[in-house]
């Protein structure tokens, strides 16, 4: 038992930190040879081909052709083969549509259908490497789905389903028992994806994060000590009026573990991770409470605005949209182009970059006139907080700002250069100094946690890491350099930018002038 009666999530988040004092002692030398693959085989089972319906104008164009074409471009947007590059054992590696920490590709991606005319009742998995769907089991297993998804209202009217599971080796071979948190980082990145390459598509994602773990691992034939489920979307077709569905409750709570090993030598990922399922018999009122329809905006409630400092300047961050082309082209463009920069010159970005980035990833009502989603899902963005350390931003002085996303404005909160404390921070990567921003995604564990149960550890870390994604593509967008950081002094973030110390960093992500060929 713990000495302190902490939750499983909070034990596992404090004893994965990282420390300036102990860091040393604990990197350790990669066995290439032993690098997971970041692909699923499967001996058996029919695969369908999605690369002839990558033509912009399929032939014959059918209904058909039109709909393969759809579910083939909402794939390949998602989590598609996008380059090839050299990687440090000698063999190329492919990189995806959604980034992902070392390139490890943690993330699975299955779909289930109900059953229609062009794609048969079963379980698919999508098979990235070729851009195909493997069916692995033909059976009418929606049914199952909904159980395991409680009755959730999105799966009522909607034919098809993505069901994002993670397989934890890929990640735990490097990152060892940190890796839950880039896990799930990752997941939140597909996620992004997902939200915005369905509007591509004419879908509409429905997030799902409360489910039966136990049901949805063997609906998929998991093995649980390797792989398991992270999120669910229902899949609404905007081209059918009756799956054009109100919006609901995306998040269910999990039991609180304050009942486990004080020191354990290893397993906490796998231990949090169980210890954050829902049990298969939760509550029936319970869940009914919890799937009433969710207001239209994520900045409703009032704990958003809970940071009200007494002291600095205020800074609007009011711009204009983003323009991403007739027919969102240059989103799509931008999804497929978009990689990690791995230098930064050090030079300025300008406020209207800086405000333009912020507008697209957290202001995405002014995208709706684009044909972009005005609501997209997450799991509770009200338990999130921003904060930008600003090295090089004219208009901005130097320090770290609070971003108040209802108010769409910046507020100073600790007045110094950064720089030198940004590479430290950052575990000395050249990122954290040579940016002109950072901003910092925090949470208050104890409070998400007494709303959400030890599963809010993952809705957090998801959430983040669909923010770190739309962040990802409108720096891209706009030709500025941008990469995610997953590893960093915990503490000591919150000691040098002045963040309370009740908000747990989740994730860094660094903007700047790209240094040639970076």
């Amino acid at each position: 038992m713990s000495q302190s009666a902490v939750s499983l999530a909070q034990h596992y988040h404090q004893r994965t930190k990282y420390d300036p004092k102990t860091l040393a002692s604990q990197q350790r030398q990669l066995d290439w040879a032993a690098q997971p693959r970041p692909y699923k085989d499967y001996p058996l089972g029919t695969v369908i081909d999605l690369q002839p319906y990558l033509q912009s104008q399929p032939q014959p164009q059918t209904a058909e052709s039109v709909w393969w074409q759809r579910l083939s471009r909402l794939l390949i947007n998602s989590y598609g083969l996008t380059a090839r590059v050299p990687a440090g054992n000698g063999e190329a590696l492919y990189l995806r549509a959604a980034p992902s920490a070392g390139g490890l590709y943690p993330a699975e991606i299955y779909l289930i259908s109900r059953g229609t005319s062009r794609l048969g009742a079963g379980l698919y998995n999508y098979q990235a490497r070729s851009h195909g769907l493997l069916r692995v089991w033909e059976d009418h297993v929606w049914q199952k789905l909904q159980a395991a998804c409680f009755w959730h209202p999105a799966l009522e009217k909607t034919q098809l389903a993505l069901v994002v599971t993670a397989v934890f080796g890929r990640s735990v071979w490097r990152y060892e028992d940190r890796a839950y948190r880039r896990v799930l980082l990752d997941s939140g990145h597909l996620l992004g994806n997902v939200a915005l390459a369905s509007a591509l598509s004419d879908y509409r994602p429905h997030l799902i994060g409360g489910f039966a773990d136990q049901t949805v691992n063997q609906l998929l034939y998991l093995d649980p000590a390797q792989e398991g489920g992270i999120a669910i979307a229902a899949l609404a077709d905007l081209l059918e009026i009756d799956q054009n569905l109100p919006h609901t409750c995306t998040a269910l709570p999990s039991p609180t573990c304050t009942d486990f090993p004080s020191q354990p030598a290893d397993g906490l990922l796998s231990s949090l991770h169980q210890a954050s399922a829902i049990p298969p018999e939760t509550d029936y009122l319970l869940r009914q409470a919890q799937l009433q329809p969710r207001p239209d905006s994520p900045y409703t409630s009032p704990t958003v605005e809970s940071y009200r400092f007494s002291f600095g300047s205020k800074v609007s961050t009011a711009t204009g949209p983003i323009p991403w082309g007739e027919g969102l082209q240059r989103l799509e463009d931008t999804i497929l182009k978009r990689r990690s920069t791995r230098r930064y010159t050090g030079a300025p970005l300008t406020l209207g970059e800086l405000t333009a980035l912020l507008d697209f990833t957290y202001q995405p009502h002014h995208y709706v006139e684009q044909g972009l989603d005005g609501c997209p899902d997450y799991f509770d963005l009200s338990l999130i907080q921003t904060f930008v350390a600003v090295s090089a931003v004219p208009g901005l002085e130097a320090g770290c700002y609070h971003y108040a996303p209802a108010k769409q404005e910046l507020r100073q909160i600790r007045f110094k250069a950064f720089r030198k404390q940004l590479h430290y921070l950052c575990l000395g990567q050249d990122l954290g100094r040579d940016a002109a921003a950072l901003v910092f995604h925090t949470a208050d564990l104890n409070r998400a946690i007494n709303h959400y149960g030890d599963r809010a550890y993952r809705y957090l870390h998801m959430d983040a890491g669909h923010l770190g994604q739309r962040l990802n593509l409108a720096a891209t967008r706009i030709e500025v350099g941008v990469s995610g950081i997953a590893g960093f002094f915990d503490d000591q973030v919150n000691e040098v930018l002045g963040i309370p110390p009740s908000q747990a960093v989740l994730y860094i992500t660094t903007l700047g002038r790209p240094a040639r060929g970076a």
